[in-house]
């Protein structure tokens, strides 16, 4: 009988950062080609080997002179100088300006010899030999290619030595220290080194992460899948190499590894021999045929196992070999809450990297939350603003096996273990996922349905939870969403949404029942034969407004026979088998898995099933009162006003009577 591995006792946060910290992960330093050098980190100070410019050059166009032979220049006492050539940018001067000479001189040119000043052309006039001033300016007569015309300049300002003349070393001097260690590469560096003449620079080296997902039930992205297995696709090893780059690390990924103990240890030896650190995923948890750890003892040495912290208990830190080693848990959010928590910031570290500075957000809690669970709680939020342009935080936790909360939640707020509950209206700090997360314009929440999914992608930015009608009413109550999207029987008089003052901004209708295999080989005429045959079915969960309609149907025919409801519901196979989406009872018949199931014409058409209509529902998006003003309400309530493109070839869809 084998041995259940028990959690050691749990190690407070502060252990698990020190334990990561003691481990040496950083990478020898490396020389790259300037053109790769964007966003690296230098690994040692680069002093100039020459002066940047490298010449005296003018800095606008006009001409060179020696600043005093302009002294006492004005415009009503020119000083007239005699022009003796150019000097173009790029070319070498073949002229000498002596004194009473000047030379013209472009933009970025070398300055000629004897000439320590630049006057703007604006401050100059030309005159030739033999004329006035004036004559020189007005007179278009003379033809300069058939007439030698000697050409003299009037300055009509004077200048000092130095004046529009950049000179050589003013940017970097020959010998100065340009950039020291530590500096990070941004396209202003890659600038300077360039002046500087370097073709490669010596950086930091970026620490190699080797990557493994374990469990036989993963399959990578692109493989076939089998759900009658239970396989699900590897989320954990793109994720996490994402997060890695992230940080400044060099992500490498390793061949999937099942919980085979001789295939595990040598993909981690293989790693360990690779990698400055090797991550997994999965396989850390207390239960007989989780074996990593053992793997890690034998190789290595584990120096923790989990950690009082909620998302990601089981983590393990350790070495293998000359390499480190820590292993995430098996949950996609739990993985990523624990890397970014306790490895990214040594992932940093060793690059060299700053943490990010704009990677926090501050704002109130939009609801009550409970806690009270004595471990530190990593409690995944999502962001919204209020009509003033305040920022609301609401928690975002459907357990860290659901994968859609890596974009619905914008970071985490950190919950002391003492905690009982945050308040509603209580400020809170949250520790954004990215320095690039932005507010959504809008936050709906409310009916799955594929006209809101065309409807939503008129938005600019907007985030939709997809909970159902009746979770979509109740956070409208508590004020969080901006809008909920209700489904409802058309013959409803009212709703609770109409008592709570909502918005009614627009909606559509759409025809409901029972999507069957295409044909209808069973015969399903309506609900009587669900609860009179023996026919499997699919119902939606009880938040859904087709849940709703059904139950209300339901309950007619009940009403009808002189039963009760309950009495029809139990007689019906498959009514407590409740799935989330539009989409899912239909795609069980497809896969023959059921007999019925409960949805839209919409979805029979898409999928090529058949379909037995039972009613037609109204659909309608509310707003929050209070957020009637704020331009994404805005842009909502526009968009609802031209839903003809929106419905067009939606089987069953149709415009709101």
């Amino acid at each position: 009988m084998s041995a259940r591995k028990e959690f050691r006792d749990l190690a407070e946060p502060e252990e698990a950062h020190a334990a990561i910290a003691s481990l040496d992960l950083e990478p020898a330093p490396e020389r790259v080609p300037l053109s790769e050098a964007r966003g690296r980190v230098l690994a040692e100070r680069i002093d100039a080997d020459l002066d940047v410019p490298g010449f005296d050059r003018a800095s606008m166009d006009g001409y060179a002179v020696r600043a005093r032979d302009t002294f006492g220049a004005d415009e009503a006492d020119p000083v007239v100088l005699d022009l003796v050539g150019a000097v173009h940018a790029g070319a070498k001067p073949d002229v000498t300006v002596e004194p009473g000479t000047c030379a013209e001189i472009s933009t970025g040119a070398v300055m000629p010899p004897g000439a320590d000043a630049v006057v703007i052309v604006e401050r100059t006039d030309e005159r030739r030999v033999g004329e006035s001033a004036d004559e020189a300016r007005d007179d278009e007569s003379v033809n300069t290619d058939e007439v030698e015309v000697e050409r003299r300049i009037e300055i009509r300002k004077a200048v000092a030595p130095g004046d529009s003349v950049m000179l050589a070393g003013t940017d970097v001097a020959a010998g100065a220290r340009a950039l020291g260690p530590g500096a990070r590469l941004t396209p202003r560096e890659i600038g300077l080194l360039s002046a500087l003449g370097a073709d490669e620079v010596p950086v930091r080296g970026r620490p190699v992460v080797g990557i493994i997902s374990t469990g036989d039930e993963l399959v990578r992205p692109g493989g076939t899948l089998d759900s009658d297995a239970g396989q699900i696709y590897d989320v954990n090893s793109y994720a996490v190499a994402a997060a890695v780059e992230e940080a400044g690390g060099e992500p490498r990924l390793y061949p999937h590894a099942g919980d085979d103990y001789d295939e595990m240890e040598r993909l981690l030896v293989e790693a360990a021999e690779g990698c400055d650190l090797v991550l997994s995923s999965g396989s850390t948890s207390a239960s007989a045929v989780d074996v990593i750890y053992r793997v890690v003892e034998a190789q290595g040495d584990l120096l923790l196992h989990g950690v009082a912290v909620k998302p990601g208990k089981p983590m393990l830190v350790g070495r293998l070999n000359s390499s480190a080693y820590v292993g995430l848990p098996g949950y996609p959010v739990s993985a990523l809450t624990i890397f970014r928590t306790f490895v990214a910031p040594a992932v940093r570290r060793a690059a060299g990297l700053p943490e990010p500075r704009t990677a926090t957000a501050s704002g109130r809690m939009a609801v009550r939350e409970r806690y009270g669970e004595g471990r530190l709680r990593l409690m995944p939020v999502g962001l919204i603003e209020d009509a003033d342009g305040e920022t609301l935080v609401y928690p975002v936790d459907k357990g860290s096996g659901a994968t859609t909360s890596l974009v619905e939640a914008d970071g985490i707020v950190e919950v002391h273990p003492d905690t009982d509950y945050l308040a509603a209206g209580e400020a809170v700090d949250v520790r954004l996922f990215s320095p690039d997360v932005r507010v959504p314009s809008l936050l709906g929440v409310g009916e799955d349905d594929p006209a809101l999914s065309r409807l939503l992608d008129r938005l600019s930015a907007p985030r939709y939870l997809p909970l159902g009608s009746r979770e979509g009413l109740r956070r409208l109550r508590n004020g969080v969403p901006d809008a909920a999207v209700v489904a409802e029987s058309v013959d409803r008089k009212a709703s609770s949404a109409d008592e709570n003052d909502a918005v009614d901004l627009g909606g559509w209708t759409r025809e409901w029942g029972l999507v069957v295999p295409a044909g209808n080989p069973g015969g399903i005429e309506g609900l009587a034969d669900l609860v009179e045959r023996d026919v499997r079915f699919v119902n939606r969960d009880t938040n859904s407004g087709l849940r709703t309609s059904l139950g209300d149907a339901v309950a007619d025919l009940a009403e009808g026979r002189g039963a009760t409801r309950r009495e029809l519901v139990e007689s019906i196979d498959g009514f407590e088998l409740a799935v989330k989406a539009h989409e899912s009872p239909a795609r069980q018949v497809a896969a023959g898995r059921a007999d019925a199931g409960l949805g839209l014409r919409a979805t029979a058409e898409k999928l090529g099933l058949g379909f037995v209509p039972l009613g037609d529902q109204r659909v309608t998006v509310r707003a929050n009162p209070d957020r009637t003003e704020k331009p994404g309400v805005a842009e909502l309530a526009a968009a609802l006003d031209d839903l003809g493109p929106i419905l067009d070839g939606l089987a069953g869809y149709g415009a709101r009577p």
